[in-house]
């Protein structure tokens, strides 16, 4: 429209008697002369925002009455939504028009809820460098090969190309990797837990080929492991009276990565659940280690150990690699499905640590560490202090002012 025209205003003799856009049913306000070339034209009827437009959905979902917009009672129940996570695009605009909304319905008496979401996640975008030709043009990632010399070239010539610096994905500059590319190659599965794993949620993710290939290679891991515990222990295997050191050890670990994780989820800190996991398939692979030194029939207290950590294992990659987590659901012998089954039930005895390790502090820098028993008292805490070489060495005779002793965290000597 030329400026001078403008604002467009809408009509106000519109009807709401029928579903659909009540701008395509007027009989005129659509209907005008195209201001260049004087023909007949049709305006645009689509005036309302997407955000607008969706700006309740949560309250129709909530209830997904007949006839009714929205069931009041059914939404006074449900509402607020406990968790939104959304892009920092939604975080404005969406977050805004939901908030106006949710206002409107309660002013009106639709609702009595004046706040839509309780809580708000905003998680970060997945970039991915961008690529150019001499000319100019944007290329696929794939379009591009990586030289040992750090150079790039377009694939199946010799012309450069120009990296540029990661960038959100887009199709306009293609710096898009196709989905169906990495299932094809990597699966779903690896895909999500690289992702996931690569950095906390609220910031950006670079996407890169060694990123997925290292997830690809640690779900083969998983694979591994779960089927040399599945082949060292028997389903079903009656829990022993006692469990010895390596048993114990392993047991302490699965049910401290059950607890941890659980908690990590909760607290949307998915990177973090997923560090405790690799830390936990080393302890793992060494527990099978062990366990096969011992021969084809390992020890029926560690045999029960290996199955029950596999069982800990399979429940802590679930939520990130359902599709993994089920096929070991079954090679472990279990019914149903590992999503529908309930989370480990965690010993709290096996959470206490048995010892704890304290650093060492001489006039505000550490010179040492000290491992001690977790119940250890503090004088027995203070005579293991100054018995420790780095102690004795950098006191060089002199006897200490103030030992200071903070409980299971840090040991100050004031000299």
């Amino acid at each position: 429209m030329p400026k001078d025209d403008l604002p467009v205003r809408l009509p106000e003799d519109v009807t709401f008697d029928q579903p659909g856009n009540p701008l395509d049913r007027h009989p005129t306000w659509k209907h005008v002369k195209c201001p260049h070339c004087g023909e007949a034209a049709v305006r645009e009827t689509d005036t309302m925002d997407t955000f607008v437009d969706s700006s309740w959905y949560f309250a129709r979902f909530a209830s997904a009455p007949g006839a009714a917009p929205l069931s009041k009672e059914a939404v006074d129940h449900w509402l607020p939504v406990d968790q939104y996570i959304g892009g920092i695009e939604h975080a404005i605009l969406h977050l805004l028009y939901s908030r106006f909304f949710t206002r409107a319905l309660e002013r009106t008496g639709r609702v009595s809820v004046t706040e839509p979401f309780a809580g708000l996640f905003t998680q970060g975008m997945i970039v991915h460098e961008t690529y150019k030709d001499p000319n100019g043009k944007w290329l696929f990632p794939e379009e591009v090969e990586k030289r040992a010399d750090g150079t790039a070239v377009k694939v199946g010539t010799e012309e450069p190309v120009t990296v540029g610096p990661p960038e959100k994905m887009s199709k306009s500059k293609k710096n898009v990797v196709p989905p169906e590319v990495v299932a094809e190659t990597y699966g779903v599965d690896c895909a999500r837990w690289f992702m996931l794993s690569d950095t906390p949620p609220e910031r950006d993710s670079e996407w890169t080929e060694a990123g997925i290939e290292g997830a690809w290679r640690f779900t083969q891991r998983l694979w591994r492991l779960v089927g040399d515990a599945v082949e060292l222990s028997d389903a079903g295997q009656a829990r022993p009276e006692a469990f010895g050191a390596e048993a114990n050890a392993l047991r302490r670990a699965s049910h401290k990565l059950a607890a941890n994780v659980e908690d990590d989820i909760d607290r949307l800190r998915f990177n973090v659940a997923v560090a405790r996991i690799h830390g936990f398939a080393n302890v793992f692979a060494e527990a099978i280690g062990a366990a096969r030194k011992a021969g084809d029939q390992p020890p029926a207290d560690l045999a029960f150990a290996l199955r029950e950590a596999a069982e800990f294992l399979v429940a802590a990659i679930g939520p990130m690699i359902p599709h993994l987590a089920e096929e070991l659901w079954v090679a472990l012998g279990r019914d149903g499905l590992a999503a529908q089954s309930p989370w480990p039930a965690v010993d709290p005895a096996l959470l206490v640590e048995d010892e704890i390790v304290l650093p060492i502090q001489i006039n505000g820098k550490k010179r040492a560490e000290l491992t001690i028993s977790a119940t250890a008292s503090e004088t027995d805490i203070e005579a293991a202090t100054l018995a420790l070489d780095g102690v004795v060495k950098a006191l060089e005779g002199r006897a200490p002012r103030k030992i200071v002793i903070v409980p299971k965290r840090i040991v100050n000597v004031v000299v």
